[in-house]
């Protein structure tokens, strides 16, 4: 045979697999037209890959407007899609069913999604929600940094007060030890929900004052005080909480005696939350005498801002827990009042140590001071990105057609290029085309409708959130007490006190003008009695007589 006429040497499979480094099977299966594994297992797929992209979009749109979406929900959004494919906008047709995706399915689609990841998140109120208090927390920074910058106060003068419940015995589920065999889902516990409520005190320097406890009973037991606890003053309430007296005698008898000698004369700073009783008339007296300057932290901003809240009650019920567990295991088949005062006081010794003292200060950014330290981890929504293609030549270069288009002008410029390609094709051919490309725009229109209704109602939506939530009266600002608080709330007790003298001051009056009435009335009568003009003479009442 000629040398003209010999077929070229054919490269065998494993010859270019030892050259390139692929395997001969994905060779042949990609000369013989065989799909990728990738694409094999995409076609099995519940939902195509666009449809995935567009429901992972979805999901970070949700996430960044506020309301992330639970992961038991993601089936029924993927049966939405799919039933979505043979209909109209949102009409449903109740004879068309759909197989729901696996229960596995939610893991799989966001490990083939990188940019989303599957959190625990506990359920807050919305008053307290980073996007509601991020403006209140930087008033904060600024009053309080005022303040701090005092030569006058030193860290060791400035303190964190607040009250914390502690449930008597209430365990939560923990991992234990058992036999193999050993088919309970349960343990035997002591359980009391009985509530007892503690007032803590910690300064900046890493120490803590003496507790006040507040038992829920109109009566103190010494029965309930039977560890000795040098120092630790007890009260009584009904609902087991703080009240006026309380609050005034914590100050008065807890916080003054064992912060004056240190302050030396210094100006003191007491940080609180915004409860009433701590604003109380006979409280800001006291602390305007003493040189014990109140602030006020902004409403329902303490689980950011208030140090206890921070670093300290935390790592206190933990602590108490484990004592409690520890006396289950012990043999103490009740836990009650009596057992409070010793279980609480090994738990402040665990948890209330200078390292979680400091570090709560750190926490809420107050020392060192630091707002960018509390306001880093305030998570604010910011506006989508919105991406503005130009028209005409420069478009072809702001978009790559390997790309999927996401947007109707990335979509014509694929049509465009696909009709020139298609030049050679029959009319059939281009028909068919042509009429792909309209659907195509037309769910794209459609699609930017309903992200246009989605915008508008998640902005009524978080407006009217944010309305309802901020209630018709202004309370909760970041505020230092000063003397013309004491003379405000003067003013207000006043009132309060007049108001019902003048009620019974105007309900005297008019008792006074009925009876003056009905006296004249009588007097009238005895003199016409007198005279002997009974048949002459009668006294009307003018107001019956109209009536009648």
């Amino acid at each position: 045979m000629s040398p003209a006429h010999q077929r070229p040497a054919r490269t065998s499979y494993a010859t270019r697999s030892r050259s390139t480094g692929i395997p001969a099977s994905t060779l042949w299966r990609r000369a013989n037209n065989k799909p990728s594994r990738a694409d094999k297992a995409a076609s099995q797929q519940y939902l195509t890959p666009q449809e995935e992209q567009a429901l992972a979009g979805y999901v970070l749109r949700l996430a960044a407007n506020g309301y992330p979406l639970p992961v038991k929900f993601l089936r029924s959004l993927a049966v939405v899609i799919v039933r979505q494919r043979s209909l109209i906008f949102q009409a449903r047709d109740p004879s068309l069913k759909v197989r729901p995706p696996g229960k596995n399915w939610p893991q799989g689609f966001y490990r083939r999604h990188p940019q989303l990841r599957a959190r625990r998140l506990r359920a807050i109120d919305w008053k307290r929600d980073d996007r509601q208090i991020v403006d209140k927390v930087r008033h904060w920074f600024a009053i309080i940094g005022r303040e701090l910058t005092d030569p006058a106060i030193l860290p060791e003068n400035v303190y964190n007060m607040d009250e914390t419940g502690v449930l008597l015995s209430v365990l939560n589920a923990i991992k234990v030890l058992v036999g193999k065999d050993d088919v309970r889902k349960h343990r035997g516990t002591t359980l009391k929900r009985t509530l007892v409520t503690a007032i803590e005190c910690i300064s900046a320097d890493g120490r803590f004052l003496h507790p006040l406890i507040i038992w829920p009973a109109a009566t103190h037991r010494s029965s309930w005080t039977t560890h000795a606890t040098l120092g630790w003053h007890f009260a009584c309430s009904k609902t087991g909480y703080t009240n006026t007296e309380i609050s005034l005698y914590w100050i008065k008898n807890v916080f003054d005696p064992q912060t004056r000698h240190r302050a030396g004369g210094r100006p003191r700073l007491l940080i609180c939350d915004g409860f009433g009783t701590h604003e109380s008339l006979e409280v800001l007296k006291f602390c305007f005498a003493n040189r014990i300057i109140l602030c006020r932290l902004p409403s329902h901003t303490s689980h950011k801002l208030q140090p206890c809240d921070v670093g300290v009650f935390s790592p206190l019920k933990t602590a108490y827990r484990a004592q409690v567990e520890q006396a289950c295991r012990a043999g103490v088949n009740n836990i009650g009042k009596p057992h409070f005062t010793y279980l609480y006081d090994r738990a402040r010794a665990e948890a209330f140590t200078p390292r979680n003292i400091r570090s709560a200060w750190s926490r809420s950014g107050l020392f060192p001071f630091d707002p960018s330290s509390v306001l880093r981890d305030i998570q604010v929504a910011r506006p989508e990105a919105q991406i503005s293609v130009p028209l005409g030549h420069n478009l072809k270069e702001s978009f790559n057609l390997c790309h999927t288009p996401n947007t109707s002008d990335h979509f014509a410029l694929l049509r465009k290029e696909v009709e020139q390609d298609a030049s050679d094709l029959d009319s059939g051919c281009k028909h068919r085309l042509q009429t792909l490309s309209h659907a195509a725009e037309k769910v794209f229109a459609e699609r930017a409708l309903l992200l246009e209704e989605n915008r508008i109602l998640f902005e009524q939506n978080n407006e009217k959130t944010s309305r309802q939530s901020s209630g018709q009266t202004v309370i909760g600002h970041a505020k230092v007490m000063s003397y013309d608080d004491i003379v405000e709330a003067q003013k207000k007790r006043e009132m309060a006190v007049a108001k019902p003298c003048f009620i019974q001051k105007r309900r005297s009056k008019v008792e006074d003008k009925l009876l003056s009435k009905s006296e004249e009335r009588r007097k009238a009568e005895q003199e016409i009695q007198v005279w002997g003009m009974n048949d002459y003479c009668s006294v009307l009442d003018l107001q019956n007589h109209l009536t009648l």
